[in-house]
């Protein structure tokens, strides 16, 4: 299994943002433009992209589509998130051109609906996890789940892969939970994309170094910071 190093777009009303603790910051690299972006992420070697619809997560409507669909005509798979808790959101963005959809972790809270929707949609459905340490607390709900007891019934249900984002290391820059990681890796029998707290090269390869299930890493504000796609793509290669 090769190990991906995915760039994220954060969009906001059509424009490039930054997610941290405070919320969304505009973010002024590539003017802003999440098509700008993509393109030279694309061009600098980026196999899979990774957007995330900001105003879904906040107001729960579909509101960047056409961003999305452009960055879909790029010509890479694109993986969209951004809260998404139903059907509808998934067939949305599916529609759009996603080549998958990232289930956002407050549904889990209904197990019975993120069952149906794990088998219905398989391959294209990625399970999000956002983790705080031994729970599973989503952003911008109130949902908080128990960790270990959240894995153990995912490992009953068809489940195809997880994004693992530790949400009190986003936007951080304060490097990813190694240990977090490795343990989290442990219990899946299905591969693990990471999200939060990467900084630069050392990090992108300490996660890959991890091996296992652990199939990639989501780079946000690195790269709008500092961090050259090409040279974390070299890191792995």
């Amino acid at each position: 299994m090769s190990f991906e190093v995915i760039p994220a777009l954060d969009v906001a009303g059509g424009r490039l943002v930054r997610i941290d603790r405070s919320g969304a910051i505009p973010v002024e690299a590539f003017e802003s433009d999440p098509l700008t972006a993509a393109s030279a992420f694309v061009r600098a070697g980026a196999t899979r992209l990774h957007l995330v619809d900001v105003d879904l997560a906040r107001s729960g409507e579909v509101e960047n589509l056409p961003t999305l669909r452009a960055v879909c005509r790029l010509g890479v798979p694109v993986q969209a998130s951004g809260g998404v808790r139903s059907r509808a959101h998934v067939e949305g963005l599916l529609s759009a051109g996603a080549e998958r959809v990232v289930l956002g972790s407050a549904t889990l809270a209904d197990r019975d609906e993120a069952e149906v929707l794990a088998r219905e949609f398989g391959e294209r459905l990625v399970v999000g996890i956002e983790a705080d340490g031994p729970v599973v607390k989503p952003r911008g709900s109130d949902v908080e789940l128990a960790l270990l007891d959240l894995l153990q019934w995912l490992a009953r249900i068809e489940v195809c892969r997880y994004l693992f984002t530790e949400v009190g290391r986003v936007g951080a820059l304060e490097g990813p939970d190694l240990d977090g990681i490795r343990a989290f890796a442990k219990y899946s029998a299905v591969p693990v994309l990471l999200a939060g707290g990467i900084r630069g090269v050392d990090d992108v390869r300490a996660v890959a170094a991890l091996g296992g299930r652990i199939e990639g890493v989501v780079i946000g504000r690195a790269l709008y910071e500092g961090l050259g796609l090409e040279e974390a793509l070299a890191a792995v290669s």
